[in-house]
């Protein structure tokens, strides 16, 4: 019987999702796409991603336990042809996640529709060994049903020298348009490094969550 419990927990314990961090759009998510995670209340995000023709920083917060703010601003190389903008966005918190039960959250990024404003459903459910489903529908960019799939690799167990290697996550997911894929590393807690390709084009990241 304690070896059944034990093995149930571990299985729990490997499904946890690991600290929201901002999407390249701003809104806490994955890579080009929102979860239904949002910001616990007073806590913020800070992050950067350098993509191949500019860049974006993003500004999350949370200050009263369910709806979390934020921006967005993309700023773009010269000789891109494309116009600086900034996304205005929300996200609200229908329901947490539990063991049984998916979170489930609805947005908007872009709300003032400098770019393209989309509105959009999300909900996202941890599962045993590590593994996390997010699904969705929307308008505007995501123009339909988005999903993705995570896989976080346990540091325990994955030892170098006398340093445990940080807890890595590798993420696959479909934005109505393209497959993107990358991977998330948490270096410290709330602080992340990102990887990957979207829409063919490499890009890098760091966030922090506080």
């Amino acid at each position: 019987m304690n070896k059944t419990i034990m093995a149930v927990v571990a299985l729990l314990l490997a499904a946890a999702p690991v600290y929201a961090a901002p999407s390249i759009n701003g809104s806490t998510g994955l890579i080009n796409t929102p979860s239904a995670d949002v910001l616990q209340e007073g806590q913020f995000s800070l992050g950067y991603h350098h993509l191949k023709d500019g860049g974006v920083g993003t500004f999350n917060m949370n200050l009263t336990g369910k709806l979390e703010i934020g921006v967005a601003g993309f700023r773009y190389d010269s000789d891109s042809n494309r116009d600086n903008h900034t996304y205005l966005n929300a996200k609200y918190g229908l329901l947490p996640e539990t063991v049984l039960t998916p979170g489930l959250a609805i947005g908007v990024e872009d709300a003032a529709n400098l770019d393209k404003r989309t509105y959009y459903a999300a909900a996202s459910k941890a599962l045993p060994f590590g593994f996390r489903i997010h699904a969705g529908v929307g308008n505007g960019r995501y123009d339909g049903v988005f999903a993705s799939l995570e896989k976080t690799i346990n540091p325990v167990g994955i030892i170098t020298g006398n340093n445990a290697f940080p807890a890595t996550t590798f993420i696959a997911e479909w934005d109505g348009d393209r497959m993107n894929y990358g991977a998330r590393m948490s270096i410290v807690p709330g602080l992340k490094l990102d990887a990957g390709w979207r829409h063919s084009e490499t890009y890098f990241g760091i966030s922090y969550t506080y």
